[in-house]
Parts: C-alpha cells; sequence; structure tokens
C-alpha cells in the first residue's frame, strides 16, 4: 500500500511501473494452496490401471486379486459407468474418434486409461491397480504422421476410411509462383513436446445434498463446470468448481481429463469425498503433449528480394483421438502471413489419428508453428540470393500506414511496426559487431563457430467475453472478482493495480479473488494471452461503474450535485471541485450503511490483438562435437500498452526458456510399436537455468485501439518468437560448414551427423 501510494504521488499513476508481484510471499513461504496439499478428512483415493500397450485389443481385465487386497472399495472398468465418451472438437471430425473415459474394447496409445481403483489410501490404490491383469491382442500401431498417411496404414478408428482426423484449405495451384525468380522450398518438423508443469494435474470431488463440489488443478473453473454440468446433467448452480493455485498450466490444463469426470462420479457412486493426483510419469503421457506438426513451406519472390507468393502445407499429429489438438493447424493457418506483405497464399492443413498421447494446446497453440516455419524458409531465401537476413525482412515487412491490415487469409492484424521492432532488436544486439565477429571467428578456423538468428513475428491473442466485478467493505477494503484464473502469471499483482490507479484505494487493501464458481458469477479463464486485455479491462470497466456509484453516494453525503463530485486518486477521496478541505475516504462511503457499494461488468465481444517483436539469438556451436551453447538472446515484444514491466519481463522470460528447451533440448519420442521413451524427467531433456542466458528485453510500445488499457497479450509471445531465433542461430553457425537444415531439437548428436555425413 506504502508502496503503491508513494508510485502514485510521484507518477500520478501506478500503471506502467515496476510493481512486485504481491502474490509472492505466500509462494515463497510455502503458503500457497494446492489440490495435493488440500485437507480433505475421509477421502478415498484413486489410481488408474493404464495401457501398457499402444494399439491392441482388450481380451480380458483380471480384476480378482487386486478387489481382495487391502484398503480397495471399488474397481471399475468402462462396463461400470455411464459417461458419454469427450466430445469433438469440430462437428465434421468422426464420431467415434471421440475419447471414451476408459477404454471399452481396444487401446490406443500407451498410458490410456482401462480401469480406475478406489482405495482408503494412495499407495492401496496404487498396489492394487498394479495388481489388475490386463490381457491384450496387440495390432500394429501408427506412431508418426507419414505411418498415419500410408496407404496401409492400420486405422486407429476402424469406421473412419482412414486416418486423417480432419483436413482443410484452398490449393490455387503453382500458378501464384507466376512471375517469381525465386522460389525455396523448405520441410519442417515442429516436434511434439510436453508441458511439464511444475504442479501435475491434481483433482478432488465431494457431493453434498446432491450439489457436486470440485476442486480442479485446471485454467478455468467456468469452463469445467459447464463440462461437469454436461456430462452429469445437472443445473450449473448444482455444480461448484473451486480452482485454487495452479502451479503451472501452458495450455495443457486448459480444458477437462476424463480423469476428471470419474473422479466426481466415483464419488457420487460411493459416497464420499474421492481425489487423485497423478504421478510425473503419468503426466508426462497423460497430460496433453503439445505442437507435433509437419510443415512444408514454399516461399517465391523476386531476385532482389521482394516477396510475392507463399504456399504451406500444415500437418497436425493429433495423437489418438479427437481433441483441440487436432484443430491446431487451422490457427497455423490463420497466421501463415505472418509479418510480410504480399499477395499469394495458399495453405492446406490436417490433422491424422496415431497411437500415441492426444495433444492439445500448449503455449501459443498453432501460433509458434506457423512463425517458425516462415522464418526458417526467410532464412533460406535470403541464403539463396545471398541477401542478408535481416534485410530481407525489412523489404517485405507490412507497413505501419497500412493498418489495420486484412491478410490474404482474412485476419485483420490491429497495429503494428514490424519494421520498428527489428531496428530496436538489431541495434539493442549490435548486430552489425556481431557479424564482423562471425567472420573472424570463420577466418580463425576454430572449431567454436558463431551463429546470430534473427526471427520476426506477429501472433493473434485475446478476443472473446470476460467478466470483472469490485465492491467494497464497510472497513474499507476493495474485493475485485476476475473470470480468468492464474497459474503463474501475476493477475493478482495487476488486476490490482488497475482497481488501485483508478480509485486511489492501496494495493495492500484490495483482494483479488478468482477461480470459485460460487464466489465469481462467470469467466472465461486463462488462455490465449487474453487476461490482461479482456479480464483486465472487464475489471476497469467494473472499476469505473464503482467510481460512479461512490461519487452518486458521495454527493448525497456531501449534499452536493454529483456533477460538481470529484475523486482524488491520489488520496482516494471524494470531495465537491473547489473544497477539498471537506471530504469522503472509501472507508467513510461504504460504513454508511446507505447502500452498497458494488459493481460488475462484463465486457462485450471483442477482436483479436496482435502482439508483435522480433528475436535475436546468438550461439556458439562447436563444430567437432556438435555442442551448442546459447550466448546472448534478444527480444523486442510490442504487447501494446505495457501495465507491469516486471511482469512483462516473467512472462517473455519463460517463454524464451520454453522456446529456447524445444530448439535444443526437448522432444517427445516413442519407438516403432508406440512405447514412449521419454516418459520421465530422465529420459526428456528440458533445461536448466545453468543452460540458459539472461536474456535482454527491448521496451516497445504500440497501443491497440481495441480495448481500454491498450494491452495486448504477452504471456506466449517469448515462445513464438525465440524458437525460430534460435533455430536459425543454428543454422547460420554451421552455413559455410555446408549444413542447409537441421530439424529441432538441434542436439549435438544430430548436428555432428549433420557435419560427418
Amino acid at each position: 500500500g506504502d508502496v503503491s501510494r508513494s508510485v502514485m504521488e510521484i507518477h500520478g499513476s501506478i500503471l506502467g511501473t515496476r510493481v512486485l508481484r504481491t502474490e509472492d510471499p505466500r509462494f515463497l513461504t510455502g503458503n500457497g494452496t494446492f489440490i495435493d496439499n488440500l485437507d480433505m478428512p475421509g477421502a478415498l483415493h484413486v489410481a488408474f490401471v493404464q495401457s501398457t500397450v499402444a494399439h491392441g485389443r482388450i481380451v480380458n481385465i483380471d480384476l480378482a486379486d487386486a478387489r481382495s487386497m487391502a484398503g480397495v472399495a471399488a474397481i471399475y472398468t468402462a462396463a461400470d459407468h455411464d459417461l458419454a465418451p469427450q466430445g469433438l472438437p469440430n462437428p465434421r471430425m468422426n464420431e467415434a474418434s471421440r475419447r471414451p473415459m476408459l477404454a471399452v474394447d481396444t487401446v490406443r496409445f500407451v498410458g490410456e486409461l482401462i480401469a480406475m481403483v478406489v482405495a482408503e489410501t494412495r499407495a492401496q490404490a496404487v498396489d492394487a491397480a498394479n495388481a489388475v491383469i490386463v490381457d491384450y491382442e496387440p495390432y500394429p500401431a501408427v506412431t508418426t504422421i507419414d505411418g498415419a498417411l500410408a496407404p496401409d496404414a492400420p486405422r486407429i478408428h476402424p469406421s473412419s476410411e482412414s486416418n486423417i482426423a480432419i483436413e482443410a484449405g484452398f490449393r490455387k495451384g503453382d500458378e501464384i509462383f507466376n512471375g517469381c525468380d525465386v522460389i525455396v522450398r523448405q520441410r519442417i518438423e515442429n516436434q511434439r513436446v510436453a508441458p511439464c508443469p511444475l504442479e501435475v494435474r491434481a483433482n478432488v470431488a465431494k457431493w453434498v445434498d446432491g450439489k457436486l463440489i470440485m476442486w480442479s488443478c485446471s485454467q478455468g473453473a467456468h469452463g469445467v463446470r459447464d463440462e461437469l454440468a454436461e456430462a452429469f446433467g445437472l443445473a450449473h448452480d448444482h455444480i461448484h468448481v473451486i480452482t485454487p493455485d495452479v502451479g503451472g498450466g501452458f495450455g495443457a490444463k486448459g480444458g477437462t481429463y476424463p480423469e476428471d469426470m470419474l473422479v466426481p462420479w466415483a464419488a457420487r457412486r460411493l459416497g464420499r469425498p474421492v481425489r487423485w493426483t497423478e504421478t510425473r510419469s503419468e503426466s508426462m503421457v497423460g497430460l496433453d503433449h503439445g505442437r507435433g506438426q509437419v510443415l512444408f513451406a514454399e516461399l517465391g519472390g523476386t531476385r532482389d528480394g521482394k516477396f510475392m507468393a507463399y504456399r504451406l502445407t500444415a500437418t497436425q499429429d493429433g495423437g489418438a483421438y479427437a481433441s483441440f489438438g487436432c484443430m491446431m493447424p487451422f490457427i497455423t493457418r490463420s497466421m501463415a502471413q505472418a509479418v510480410y506483405n504480399f499477395n499469394q497464399l495458399d495453405v492446406k492443413v490436417g490433422s491424422v489419428f496415431t497411437n500415441t498421447s492426444p495433444v492439445g494446446a500448449y503455449r501459443g497453440a498453432g501460433r509458434p508453428e506457423a512463425s517458425h516455419v516462415m522464418e526458417r524458409v526467410v532464412d533460406v531465401y535470403a541464403a539463396e540470393i545471398d541477401l542478408d537476413p535481416a534485410e530481407l525482412r525489412r523489404r517485405n515487412f507490412i507497413q505501419p500506414d497500412q493498418f489495420p491490415f486484412v491478410t490474404a487469409g482474412k485476419m485483420t492484424y490491429d497495429c503494428g511496426d514490424f519494421e520498428g521492432a527489428l531496428d530496436r532488436a538489431l541495434a539493442a544486439s549490435d548486430y552489425a559487431g556481431l557479424r564482423r565477429l562471425q567472420g573472424e571467428r570463420r577466418a580463425s578456423g576454430g572449431s567454436l563457430v558463431i551463429g546470430i538468428g534473427v526471427a520476426s513475428y506477429v501472433e493473434v491473442t485475446g478476443g472473446g467475453q470476460e467478466f470483472g466485478s469490485i465492491e467494497v467493505l464497510p472497513n474499507g477494503r476493495a474485493i475485485v472478482r476476475t473470470g480468468t484464473s492464474p497459474h503463474g502469471q501475476g493477475h493478482q499483482t495487476s488486476f490490482a493495480m488497475i482497481a488501485s490507479d483508478l480509485t486511489g484505494i492501496p494495493m495492500d487493501r484490495i483482494d483479488v479473488r478468482f477461480g470459485d464458481t460460487d464466489d465469481v458469477a462467470r469467466g472465461n479463464g486463462t488462455g490465449g494471452s487474453r487476461s490482461l486485455q479482456l479480464g483486465g479491462s472487464a475489471v476497469k470497466g467494473a472499476t469505473e461503474a464503482l467510481i460512479e456509484q461512490a461519487r452518486a453516494l458521495a454527493a448525497q453525503l456531501l449534499e452536493a450535485n454529483p456533477d460538481d463530485v470529484v475523486l482524488d486518486r491520489q488520496a482516494g477521496q471524494f470531495h465537491v471541485a473547489g473544497t477539498p478541505a471537506k471530504s469522503l475516504n472509501w472507508h467513510a462511503l461504504a460504513d454508511s450503511g446507505l447502500e452498497p457499494l458494488n459493481a460488475q461488468f462484463d465486457l462485450p465481444t471483442t477482436a483479436s490483438t496482435f502482439p508483435f517483436g522480433t528475436h535475436v539469438a546468438v550461439v556458439e556451436v562447436d563444430s567437432e562435437t556438435g555442442f551448442v551453447r546459447l550466448v546472448r538472446h534478444v527480444a523486442c515484444d510490442d504487447a501494446g500498452t505495457i501495465l507491469n514491466p516486471l511482469l512483462v519481463d516473467g512472462q517473455v522470460h519463460g517463454g524464451i526458456a520454453q522456446g529456447v528447451a524445444q530448439t535444443l533440448f526437448e522432444r517427445v519420442a516413442f519407438d516403432d510399436d508406440g512405447n514412449p521413451i521419454t516418459a520421465n524427467f530422465a529420459d526428456y531433456a528440458f533445461p536448466s537455468a545453468a543452460e540458459l542466458p539472461m536474456f535482454e528485453r527491448v521496451a516497445m510500445e504500440t497501443p491497440t485501439p481495441l480495448n481500454s488499457l491498450g494491452a495486448k497479450g504477452i504471456g506466449e509471445a517469448g515462445t513464438i518468437g525465440s524458437t525460430p531465433a534460435v533455430h536459425n542461430a543454428v543454422l547460420d553457425a554451421l552455413s559455410h560448414l555446408g549444413v542447409k537444415h537441421i530439424d529441432m531439437p538441434t542436439t549435438p548428436e544430430r548436428i555432428w551427423r549433420a557435419l560427418t555425413h
């Protein structure tokens, strides 16, 4: 409170300043509220029997030994429940590809749920699950996109004509390249990765007088409630979903899973609370994976570096069932034009089923794939015409006076200055000096070579509706309620900043509530970098309405015309204009007893915003061993008006770490039989802080006209810009040695093989 008041006295507004996260002390002192730590007396524990084969018919499930074990309350298979399979993300998909809660006759990926064991303790449930014997008739497994599309590929869903889940696109033919002097082509694998949130999935459910109370580790309580309502045939007011602190989501916790339905089903069946927390190994195969696209890009233009036409084919590995991941390439298609001004665009997208874990949203959800493939093929084009890759980008950017810009794919970019972001990133990195250093290293003939990678991007964020409310209690404290919910983003700080700035109530007297469907009227959760621009705008609208209520109340108490009453935001007091000596603070107004001070605001449907930026990565590669070290990473990410630069730094930092991890380390892998070979942290590589440099953020703000804050999303930008920048840097380091492309992750082994074969 003292900090926020002093900042307002100095700057006139707390917005735009580096305010420390107010939620951090409780996290750092172990006082967060996470589901696995909830005390739930009398709760039973769940463990699941999971498939150990990727594809096969269930011949028999022997439960006899497990049922006789100590503490076992019940064991259920598909024949025991009446829950419908999970819904389709698109009505054009085959109904048979819906995912059952428990496997019925056939298993389609290692880790698929077969039976649910409920016992008095977690250890007893796990022991009993291990005692269940499942006999399979193995079927051939399909583990890759190419394998799924092969003419003789086994059908993962026999009623389907093929393993294609969905496809769409427009094909104009080669005539789009008419007049092009240069046409370059590149195939790229944007490999499958695991989200790896610090907190694995967990839930607790109990029924009280016919009402379901559910604690859900998710990115949005209201979305979970709606899906539970449909599954159990209940009205919304008969379901209470609570999403407390969540230790990371990255998109993978944006929807519900079979476990989220089976746990409350068992709680109702048994008449006792039931809880479940997955293990890390279960999370690695059960939590939706990300990415998993194969892309083929063709870029045509002139010899002097002017783009004219772009054709993209993007095929998604959707995993075993119809899930949101199957729709990911449609988002990729929407952002195919990227930051460049050309007229001819031709995109075809599709998804296939494989005998692997389902794929879902992962930080960026389709936009990183679009940016990555475009930025790689731009570098290929630059090499073809022997032009500096930064200069090639500059020659083709959409210009500021062209906004709002409608792409060939019918997306409307709100505002931007792509060349400005490039210039700032190049200047901050001393791009010219880096190129000179690179030349000196190459001339010296040593094994340690330098690569410089540039990536310019635009992405789509937000769009939709959101709810916010605020009330002032008789003690003068304020409560802000938001329909979005945090899993690391800093909502408690940012929303309190907005309310404090408008009202003058100190931040330490503002509580932010979220993730409780009985406390927050409605909401659309957190995802797609939407929270500040939508949730924050809703809180702003509610706070402005509250101020009008308070002004009318103050006028009544001061015996004045409401039009003559003003709010001194620095002091947090209302007074008649020109006579500040007689004033009323928020405490006095709320304690007057004349009327409650509360307001809510439903932000109407808003258009999407389009953040943008340029990243410059510098790597050192040992050409003898293939070892890569990221030396520097400079990021200019423009997310419109910045509310709190500290929170922006945190979001960009985390995004860069995940983008770099995909480029250099991460890859979910399966053997030919569909067995996961990266199912724990011993086998799945991702970096610690020791493998990453401190990134350098370059400030830039181009406010959007589409919301009252001028804000765009920032949560996914770091991932979208960093992956192609680092990938380009690695290949730039090796270009003089004859290496043209290496798919991610660019591990030492892959680099060594490219250099020696």
